[in-house]
């Protein structure tokens, strides 16, 4: 008996494990389960955070095309910019054609400084060494080695029989020199006083010696005295100020440091007037036994750092870059229109 109560109280309870075990396995797929309800299906978000999203996904499309836009405006740039620099070349070369003015004999009236850039002008006059200054460092390439100097700008004493010509003075840059002979004008005077020192003693002993020799002697002395004026002619074209750049330093006229050419502050060094005559020295007549100073290349005159090739060269990059950045943009975006 107890046997039979035994077996009648296990299947009940067996059957109860049973269909537990199916409930605990058959509760998760079963839609009406509260349990799946909270799990599967999140609560739908209040109205005014799905407009904000929207939003934010809107303009973040927009702004994976701003490199492209970037890139296409500075590609558009680069045509005007080479534009503008093939008529300012073509400006410069018909200038340069024109014949060369004889600055000397130019009345006041004909002196308009402000339209005579890039014309060419012939100058006469006598160079004021003591005066020079040097704009550098400038560097030179010859025959693969560069080598750094200077420019010397000099002012010119222009010799005329007009007396209403139209300045005194001009600026002339005469052309690039190496470093070392910047301190060439300085050894050539501290040469030329020695000389000078000696023939007083020379003509003393002469003097003792013999009257006819004193007398020889003493014209040769003033001679030396009397510095040696060598008119010279400079053909060159009318330059305006250079515009440096962020990276060049300032000048400092009080120490002698010149950067740049500042055409108003160099003839205020110099004692001239800031609205003198600039001018660069293009005259190719170089003596050989006088190498420097290098006058400047007339096609140096209308060459730029950047020329109309070059921005060709990068208007093709910046599109190209432009379109490649904005392929990857639609790129990006179409996984998530097929996904809707």
């Amino acid at each position: 008996m107890a046997f039979l109560l035994s077996k009648t109280l296990q299947k009940p309870y067996k059957i109860a494990i049973l269909t537990n075990s199916i409930k605990i396995i058959q509760t998760p797929t079963l839609p009406s389960s509260p349990f799946s309800t909270t799990v599967s299906t999140p609560l739908p978000p209040p109205p005014h955070q799905t407009q904000e999203e929207a939003q934010r996904s809107r303009w973040s499309r927009w702004l994976l095309f701003l490199p492209g836009a970037i890139t296409f405006g500075l590609g558009t740039w680069q045509i005007f910019r080479r534009q503008e620099k093939i008529e300012m070349i073509d400006y410069r070369r018909k200038r340069l054609e024109f014949e060369p003015i004889l600055w000397n004999s130019l009345s006041p009236s004909n002196g308009d400084l402000g339209s005579l850039e890039f014309r060419r002008v012939e100058c006469h006059g006598v160079f004021d060494e003591s005066k020079s200054i040097y704009i550098g460092p400038r560097s030179r390439s010859i025959s693969g080695v560069t080598e750094n100097g200077y420019y010397v700008v000099t002012p010119l004493m222009l010799t005329t029989d007009n007396p209403d010509s139209v300045q005194s003075s001009i600026l002339v840059n005469r052309g690039w020199v190496p470093r070392s002979w910047r301190d060439k004008p300085l050894e050539e005077s501290h040469d030329g006083e020695k000389p000078s020192n000696i023939t007083p003693e020379d003509v003393g002993v002469n003097e003792e010696s013999s009257w006819w020799k004193f007398w020889l002697k003493k014209p040769k002395v003033i001679k030396d005295e009397e510095p040696a004026v060598t008119p010279v002619k400079v053909i060159g074209v009318v330059r305006g100020s250079e515009k440096p750049s962020i990276f060049v330093p300032a000048n400092d006229p009080s120490s002698g440091q010149w950067f740049y050419v500042d055409v108003p502050a160099i003839a205020r060094a110099v004692g001239l007037p800031e609205n003198t005559l600039y001018v660069e020295d293009i005259n190719e007549n170089v003596n050989a036994s006088q190498p420097y100073p290098v006058p400047k290349d007339v096609t140096s005159l209308i060459r730029y750092s950047v020329m109309p090739q070059d921005h060709l060269n990068y208007t093709l990059t910046w599109y190209s870059l432009s379109a490649a950045v904005t392929f990857m943009a639609f790129k990006r975006l179409k996984p998530k229109k097929s996904r809707r």
